[in-house]
C-alpha cells in the first residue's frame, strides 16, 4: 500500500520511509552502544510496534531476545480512554533482565507510564523505552524515554503498524489521515 492506494483519505505524508529507517538506523547504533557486552530483551507492544519492533530489531548488532505484549486505552477512535487492560502478557521471565519496551508511538503517556511500572515489578534488572514517535504536546504524565525516533505534533497520524479502526497500519510511511475519513 502507497499514499497513491489512500485517495482522498490520506492528507499528508509527515514522515518518509526513507526518514523513518535512517532514524532508525542512528537509534539502533545508540542502542548496540548502550547495551555493548549485554543481553536485551525487546518487548513489543501490539500491534502497532510490529513494524518498528522488526525493522529496528534487524538494525541491531547486540543479541536479543524479542517478546511481544498486547495492552489497550483506545477503542476504534482516535483518542485514549486512559484505561489498561492486558489483552496478551509476555511469556517471558524478566526477573535480572534488561528490557526495552519498543513503541510506535507515545501520546498521553498513560498506557506507558502503567506498562513501565508493570514490567518493573516483575524484577527487571532495568527497563526502557525506545519509541517511533512522540507528541509531546499530548502528554498527561511524564514517562521518561530514553531513545525517540521523532517528535511530532498533536495530530493523528497511520502508517507504519498505526491505524484507524485496523486499517492503514501497512503504510511504509507515516502520514496524517484526512478528516473526513474519522469524523463522522
Amino acid at each position: 500500500m502507497d499514499a497513491a492506494d489512500m485517495g482522498q483519505d490520506l492528507e499528508r505524508v509527515l514522515l518518509t520511509e526513507e526518514q523513518i529507517g535512517t532514524r532508525l538506523d542512528a537509534l539502533a547504533g545508540e542502542i548496540d552502544a548502550d547495551y555493548a557486552g549485554r543481553e536485551l530483551l525487546l518487548v513489543g507492544v501490539l500491534k502497532g510496534a510490529v513494524m518498528v519492533m522488526a525493522d529496528l530489531a534487524r538494525r541491531l548488532h547486540c543479541p536479543v531476545e524479542m517478546d511481544w505484549m498486547a495492552v489497550s486505552s483506545y477503542g476504534a477512535g482516535t483518542t485514549s480512554s486512559g484505561v489498561v487492560r492486558i489483552l496478551k502478557d509476555l511469556d517471558t521471565d524478566l526477573t535480572g533482565r534488561h528490557v526495552l519496551i519498543v513503541e510506535d508511538i507515545i501520546d498521553s503517556g498513560l498506557t506507558l507510564s502503567w506498562l513501565l511500572a508493570n514490567l518493573r515489578s516483575r524484577g527487571a534488572a532495568s527497563v526502557e523505552i525506545a519509541t517511533l514517535l512522540r507528541k509531546p504536546e499530548a502528554a498527561k504524565v511524564d514517562v521518561e524515554v530514553r531513545y525517540v525516533g521523532f517528535d511530532i505534533p498533536t495530530e493523528f497520524v497511520v502508517g507504519y503498524g498505526l491505524d484507524y479502526a485496523e486499517k492503514y497500519r501497512n503504510l511504509p510511511f507515516v502520514g496524517t489521515l484526512a478528516p473526513h475519513v474519522y469524523s463522522d
